[in-house]
């Protein structure tokens, strides 16, 4: 799969350009797939590619100011672990709820909430989420609002998918259990995501 390297970047003086069209097709990109496990869409999966990273990599550049070498490595080392690979799906997990009051309450209900995270293709076993490769996010008295997640697909999944499979998430933690079927636009999406293998 493709990653970003200092080619596929744009500089910041054209970047200031182009931002506002790249920002609507990116906004839209997106929408398909942001998928809600629960109702009050408190829990929810955003799925990254290299659309995504890319759009967050210029964002970063142009907040920072960046445009020196060294620095631009780095965004990229930070960002590219984010794209999928080919065989599995990458999301950022997001557990949002706006009242911090509330927030606190329930990162210390749903510690290794991450761990429980899963999708599904129709006709397979469920793939739980690998979380938080780059750094642990939770503590003993509470988890993060934030973490990263890996779901990795073995071939007959892939194939399922490209064949047209439907596809559902979820969550079944103790303090939290849901499960969706994902639309057909944003299966689709996720589809895209994917390589068979050769």
């Amino acid at each position: 799969m493709q990653k970003l390297d200092r080619d596929s970047l744009h500089s910041l003086e054209h970047y200031a350009q182009i931002r506002e069209e790249f920002r609507r097709k990116v906004i839209a990109h997106k929408k398909p797939r942001r998928i809600s496990l629960d109702e009050t869409e408190t829990a929810n999966l955003y799925f990254e590619d290299f659309l995504t990273m890319h759009y967050q990599v210029q964002e970063m550049l142009r907040a920072e100011r960046i445009f020196e070498s060294e620095g631009i490595e780095e965004e990229l080392e930070a960002y590219n672990p984010l794209i999928p690979d080919g065989s599995n799906w990458k999301a950022t997990f997001m557990i949002e709820y706006p009242d911090v009051a509330v927030r606190r309450a329930r990162l210390a209900e749903l510690i290794g909430v991450e761990d429980r995270v899963y999708v599904q293709v129709e006709g397979h076993d469920r793939v739980y989420a690998i979380a938080d490769e780059d750094l642990e996010r939770e503590s003993d008295e509470k988890t993060s609002s934030v973490h990263f997640l890996r779901f990795e697909l073995s071939p007959p999944m892939l194939r399922a998918v490209k064949d047209g499979a439907a596809i559902r998430a979820g969550v079944d933690h103790p303090k939290l259990t849901s499960e969706v079927t994902l639309s057909p636009e944003s299966r689709d999406s996720l589809a895209g995501d994917l390589e068979l293998p050769q």
